[in-house]
């Protein structure tokens, strides 16, 4: 018997994986919410910060409080597509060919500094992140329906980096931006993990899973239900056709930034206890969605326009249903 959940139990798991991931991860609430509402959505996030501001313990994190499979794959610029997808290799015993799967075959994937490695091994994600499968000699193999992409990248370094081609942002739901902590945050974080010896487990921080697979499905399958009237599903997609038209973007976004928003905003519904959408909710999450999928005219990278502002400002212009 498939599983049922209401809105009002969505927010009771959220609350609760909010809760284990706060026996680890000190400050950061607002990227945390992001990531849940990316859960809910079942969109892949590509988290953007300084080295050490725990972008890879919160994916571990997160994943220990589901008790997802959990891979990571770390980036390099001698990484190939194989690395990732696996390979068909000949058995002599049998005269085979048996398929050893890579790291792709998970259901939370890290791809640890994804600009390291060169287009080509980057590419080797898209089928997946798109359609949930890899194709390896002809024959498809279908990935766990909840198969997530968090990738990390550094925003300092610009020496041995491969900026993503258009083609892979797209298939991002969201881009988040990764603060430093405040001062007293980061004087927690201090006085907690100065004694430990490189990056702490989850589990001996007393991170368990708080739902079953059943219960995460479940909790989707509830997103989906949320009610999204035509005059807010018609506000996503003036905002969307808005960045075409701007003088300020070169490049604006694809039909699959309204489709992927307009998922996202009756996740953050449910979040917040309605099982309705309203405009606040696209508003909340036009920037993180967006963000990546848009390109600066010339013109605006000279004047030194920043890509969040111009967001900020579609938004202001387009007209929210009351």
């Amino acid at each position: 018997m498939t599983e049922t959940m209401t809105i009002a139990e969505v927010g009771t798991l959220a609350g609760a994986i909010r809760a284990e991931i706060g026996k680890a991860i000190i400050g950061q609430d607002a990227l945390i919410d992001h990531l849940l509402v990316a859960l809910l959505a079942r969109g892949h996030v590509l988290l953007e910060g300084p080295p050490g501001t725990a972008k890879t313990f919160l994916a571990q994190c997160l994943s220990a409080s589901l008790g997802l499979d959990y891979g990571r794959i770390q980036f390099t610029p001698d990484l190939m597509p194989g690395d990732i997808l696996g390979s068909n290799l000949f058995n002599f015993q049998t005269s085979t060919f048996t398929l050893t799967r890579g790291p792709v075959f998970r259901e939370l994937l890290l791809a640890d500094e994804i600009n390291r490695t060169p287009p080509k091994t980057q590419a080797a994600l898209l089928e997946a992140m798109q359609e949930r499968q890899v194709t390896l000699d002809g024959v498809v193999y279908p990935l766990a329906p909840r198969f997530t992409v968090i990738a990390t990248q550094n925003p300092i370094e610009s020496q041995g980096v491969y900026p993503l081609p258009e083609a892979q942002l797209d298939r991002f739901l969201f881009k988040l931006l990764v603060p430093y902590p405040s001062e007293a945050e980061e004087r927690r974080i201090v006085a907690r993990f100065a004694s430990e010896n490189g990056l702490p487990d989850p589990a001996a921080l007393g991170i368990a899973p708080v739902a079953t697979i059943e219960r995460l499905d479940a909790a989707v399958a509830a997103v989906r239900q949320v009610t999204m009237a035509d005059s807010v599903l018609e506000y996503v997609v003036r905002l969307v056709r808005a960045t075409r038209d701007s003088a300020d973007i070169a490049s604006g976004a694809s039909p699959r930034a309204g489709v992927l928003l307009a998922g996202a905003a009756r996740a953050r519904a449910a979040l917040e206890g309605r099982d309705y959408v309203v405009p606040d909710d696209v508003k909340a999450l036009s920037t993180a969605v967006l963000r990546h999928r848009l390109l600066l005219s010339p013109a605006a990278e000279i004047e030194g326009k920043a890509i969040e502002d111009l967001v900020a400002g579609l938004v202001d212009e387009t007209e929210a249903p009351r």
